[in-house]
């Protein structure tokens, strides 16, 4: 791996992605971040990595559509060349997702299908498509969440996808290790960020409630993610792979 590392992150434009963004800059590390809309978010990602002295990119994704993944891995290519002077990157973190909130009685095979494109098929098939851009050595994080430990009415379908993710980090992990790539999960409690309409933001109430069932009484910010998915990624956590690293303030022990 070269001295001066490299992440991409999906959805880097908002919530989770741009913190993660933001603690990487802060740990020495250059990013790559894709937005599927809010171009402008993601410019401000990218002055705010600026202003933190690294270098940064926003380069437009949509994840649910497997399609466009060639052409996004050649831009991708000619921006490593031409921004860094190189053929691959060290970190991969898919964090790019969407929200479904429907009881399993009501989830439509519509709702079923998007959560599929973007949380599996796109986590699965980008992963793939870049896997000769990553270099050896190097890192992958996946997003899952805590709601595959514990259950949340409406919540079946989200929940279940999120599972097949933290199975295919585990085979990933296998298949990868020969290069010495680690591949870990990374499982969100209830953060504060506008995901399923801010309501863990916005919602004094509902707040005060999920508080009330962790260990360490609060809801989380998106810099409590930022930093766990820093840590993962940081020198020392190298022998770390295919585990699932809840990050959720001890909500339901």
């Amino acid at each position: 791996m070269t001295s001066q590392r490299i992440a991409l992150i999906t959805g880097g434009n908002r919530g989770l992605g741009r913190a993660t963004a933001l603690a990487l800059a802060e740990r020495g590390v250059d990013v790559v971040v894709t937005y599927r809309a809010g171009k402008d978010q993601a410019e401000e990602v990218v002055e705010s990595v600026t202003g933190l002295g690294r270098t940064a990119v926003a380069l437009s994704l949509d994840t649910a559509v497997v399609a466009g993944f060639d052409d996004f891995t050649d831009e991708l290519r000619r921006t490593l060349r031409e921004r860094w002077h190189r053929d691959d990157f060290d970190y991969l973190v898919n964090n790019a997702g969407i929200a479904v909130t429907a009881a399993f009685a009501d989830t439509t095979e519509s709702e079923f299908d998007a959560l599929i494109d973007v949380h599996l098929k796109g986590v699965f098939f980008l992963t793939q498509k870049l896997l000769p851009l990553i270099a050896d050595g190097g890192r992958i994080v996946n997003l899952s969440t805590g709601l595959t430990r514990f259950t949340s009415v409406g919540q079946a379908a989200y929940a279940s996808v999120k599972g097949a993710v933290e199975v295919l980090t585990r085979y990933l992990a296998k298949e990868l290790g020969p290069r010495g790539i680690t591949v870990n999960t990374v499982a969100p409690g209830p953060v504060a960020t506008d995901f399923a309409g801010g309501i863990m933001r916005d919602d004094e109430g509902f707040r005060a409630m999920l508080a009330s069932q962790t260990a360490l009484g609060r809801v989380g910010e998106p810099t409590d993610v930022g930093g766990a998915i820093g840590a993962l990624l940081a020198d020392g956590s190298g022998w770390i792979t295919g585990q699932r690293v809840e990050v959720s303030g001890g909500i339901l022990l």
